[in-house]
């Protein structure tokens, strides 16, 4: 192979690891890379939300290894738990409630009531750039749809019915959420 042909197919093959979120360098540049982000973090403040680089990507195969049957099913096939059946919707501790996918967090305690319908339900996320939204055209009506925005995990849906500020009910299914207490 001519050492044209060789530098590119290793763009190629770089290329191709860095759409699949991993890394593709040498370990000069490594180091390199290493000591920019160790000098970047210390002068930026914290963002807030997933960057591009923290988009989780796996296979059903790997998603069924990570998750329970109900979790799966929920997350990665939009399911819906049945109400008044999960484990969070009369939960009362204060904390951060994380996506049982990737641990990105979604909701606080602090937002967290009682609106009577089954699931648990938050008046706003922790961050909107924490999650996203999509229409929703199943069970013959249109429902806006609540998703990770850094794995795409199905959560649950949104509804205008909440209480103020807001009007906004996200009622999530409690298999698609891993409870973090607060440690005062």
């Amino acid at each position: 192979m001519t050492g044209r042909a060789a530098t590119i197919l290793a763009a190629a093959s770089c290329t191709f690891l860095l759409v699949l979120g991993f890394g593709c360098r040498n370990d000069e540049q490594a180091d390199t890379q290493t000591q920019t982000a160790q000098r970047n973090t210390s002068e930026q403040p914290e963002q807030k939300g997933p960057q591009m680089s923290d988009k989780v990507i796996k296979t059903d195969e790997q998603w069924k290894q990570l998750l329970t049957d109900e979790q799966y099913r929920i997350t990665r096939q939009k399911a819906t738990e049945p109400a008044f059946s999960g484990k969070y919707d009369n939960f009362k501790e204060t904390g951060s409630y994380r996506c049982v996918c990737c641990g990105n967090e979604l909701f606080s305690s602090d937002t967290k009531f009682d609106s009577g319908c089954g699931w648990p339900s938050f008046r706003t996320p922790t961050s909107e750039d924490n999650i996203q939204t999509a229409i929703d055209k199943s069970l013959s009506k249109v429902r806006t749809e609540v998703l990770c925005s850094r794995c795409d995990a199905h959560l649950g849906h949104i509804f205008e019915d909440g209480p103020k500020p807001t009007g906004l009910r996200y009622c999530i299914n409690s298999a698609a959420l891993a409870f973090d207490p607060n440690k005062e």
